[in-house]
């Protein structure tokens, strides 16, 4: 069985196309889940990836309340802002126990 070029070529930009469609239908259908109220989501490996700590602490963070969180069908989001805010928190929280240990 042979192919001409021009055969060959329709095909493949018949493929091309396609891959395009799915693409675009999977940019689409990951901004919809990972986002909330236009805000995005990050699941707990994102978390553990951004502030290098083990999933225990960030068990902790959650269990303690510093690190609020969401429940969508079974699984753990957290909010990226969120997440700043606790940087924040713990880069100021910090500063204060250095400031305290330089005045004594």
């Amino acid at each position: 069985m042979e192919i001409d070029k021009m055969e060959f070529q329709y095909w493949m930009k018949r493929l091309l196309e396609r891959f395009d469609v799915l693409s675009d239908q999977i940019r689409s259908n990951s901004k919809g889940l990972s986002a909330i109220d236009g805000e995005e989501l990050l699941d707990n490996q994102d978390v553990l990836q951004k502030l290098k700590i083990s999933s225990r602490s960030l068990q902790r963070y959650r269990s303690s309340g510093k690190l609020p969180y969401f429940l969508i069908s079974g699984k753990i989001y957290y909010k990226l802002s969120d997440v700043h805010q606790f940087i924040r928190n713990s880069f100021s929280n910090s500063l204060e126990k250095l400031g305290t240990k330089k005045d004594k």
